[in-house]
């Protein structure tokens, strides 16, 4: 651009009006200036909770799905007893039944045998329900109530891999086998529930049920409960059994 043409743009300039609303170069610099910091000041509040947020994208994986350490124990054991339970190194349940009237003298007997049940009261005879169900646990439960408690039979039903095996024992030997009908046919209807995995202590308790746990006798308690119902016949009889 020439001097002339200069002069002329610049006598031009100043025969505009001034409306007042010119900005220098220096302040629209400023603003924009002024605009962007708060525009990133904004941008940098958004994201900070994003960073300390378990869910957001700048997560650590690691932490996602984390499972507390007891809540995965207890995954991990259930899991095991399942296992366990599908192999038949331990039974998914395992009764014994008597000809006892009473479930609270069969809580006893369990007790001064060193078994850990829970007896359960029927029409039928005194169910229990054994706690103790890793490799021959039941067997040996009911060899040693059958031990202890001379001349007193019962049957044994264990569930192992979905199999149902019943045996008759007597004097800590095992006798004759059972086709499981023929059991659930002469006992309580809760037996087959409780060995095929349909109904469970708890529920049954829920129902109304009268069940005593062996675990919650002492043997000097056991004795005494054992004592009442021989000596005056009240509630059970052993069959002309005897403790040793």
């Amino acid at each position: 651009m020439s001097a002339d043409e200069h002069d002329n743009n610049d006598s031009r300039d100043q025969d505009l009006p001034d409306s007042g609303h010119h900005l220098s170069e220096e302040e629209v610099e400023r603003a924009l200036a002024s605009f962007e910091a708060e525009f990133n000041e904004g941008q940098n509040q958004e994201d900070q909770p994003a960073e300390h947020s378990g869910s957001g994208v700048n997560a650590d994986p690691a932490d996602q799905g984390s499972v507390e350490p007891d809540e995965a124990d207890g995954v991990a054991a259930d899991f095991d007893q399942e296992l366990e339970g599908l192999i038949g190194n331990r039974a998914k349940a395992a009764v014994m039944v008597t000809r006892l009237a009473s479930a609270e003298l069969l809580a006893a007997f369990c007790q001064i045998s060193d078994i850990s049940a829970w007896c359960i009261q029927a029409r039928e005879g005194a169910v229990a329900v054994l706690r103790n169900l890793d490799g021959d646990g039941p067997e040996a439960a009911i060899r040693d109530l059958t031990t202890v408690v001379s001349g007193l039979s019962a049957i044994l039903a264990v569930n192992r891999a979905d199999k149902l095996e019943v045996t008759l024992w007597i004097s800590g030997q095992s006798g004759q086998t059972l086709a499981p009908p023929i059991l659930f046919a002469a006992t309580a209807d809760f037996v087959e529930d409780l060995m095929i995995g349909t109904t469970t202590v708890d529920r049954l308790r829920q129902d109304g049920a009268t069940i005593f746990d062996s675990g919650e006798y002492n043997r000097e308690k056991a004795m005494g409960i054992i004592a009442s119902h021989t000596r005056f016949g009240a509630g059970g009889s052993t069959r002309k059994g005897r403790v040793e």
